[in-house]
């Protein structure tokens, strides 16, 4: 795995309360019936980088058909972060699964570089998918940013739910062990 992957995800906040794991009010609004999926962390060279929760309609989420669902993917970070460099690991990564045409990834790490924040520990990014809409992004449950290419949520989430991703354990985890 390249070091490009330890910044691509971004994530929406969730709200840890008395342990228990509840989505923030953008993640309900996006999907509804949102429960925890599946969470793991993700380390590179032993250095734990974030951990990543997905929050689905379990009822209408499957594995192998996930873009047909809406969802929100969550990230929260274990160390600090440059957004920029998160933004070019992201393209990194959707190159390699062979997403998009140069012009769209020129598109996308453009927007992106304007939305990413630099991240600190503790901090949570969260990215919402809609099929078919812009894909929308909050920094610890606050709006940042959206890319409205509609082509854009499903190259930068394949980052991490993708058959051919390059965290395959993840995916895994994300997808509840499935």
């Amino acid at each position: 795995m390249s070091s490009g992957w330890i910044v691509g995800c971004v994530v929406l906040p969730i709200v840890l309360m008395s342990g228990a794991h509840a989505q923030t009010a953008a993640v309900k609004a996006a999907v509804p019936e949102a429960s925890l999926l599946g969470k793991g962390n993700y380390s590179w060279f032993g250095l734990s980088l974030y951990q990543a929760r997905l929050w689905t309609d379990k009822k209408n989420f499957s594995t192998t058909a996930w873009l047909a669902s809406s969802f929100a993917l969550e990230l929260i970070y274990a160390r600090k972060l440059y957004g920029e460099r998160i933004a070019v690991a992201s393209i990194d990564e959707i190159k390699k699964l062979g997403i998009g045409a140069p012009a769209q990834h020129d598109a996308w790490l453009a927007a992106m570089k304007k939305i990413f924040p630099d991240v600190e520990e503790g901090m949570q990014l969260t990215g919402v998918y809609v099929p078919g809409q812009a894909t929308r992004f909050y920094r610890d449950g606050l709006f940042i940013g959206e890319v409205s290419d509609p082509e854009f949520g499903p190259a930068f989430f394949g980052i991490w739910l993708h058959p051919k991703t390059s965290a395959p354990k993840l995916r895994a985890a994300l997808l509840g062990g499935k």
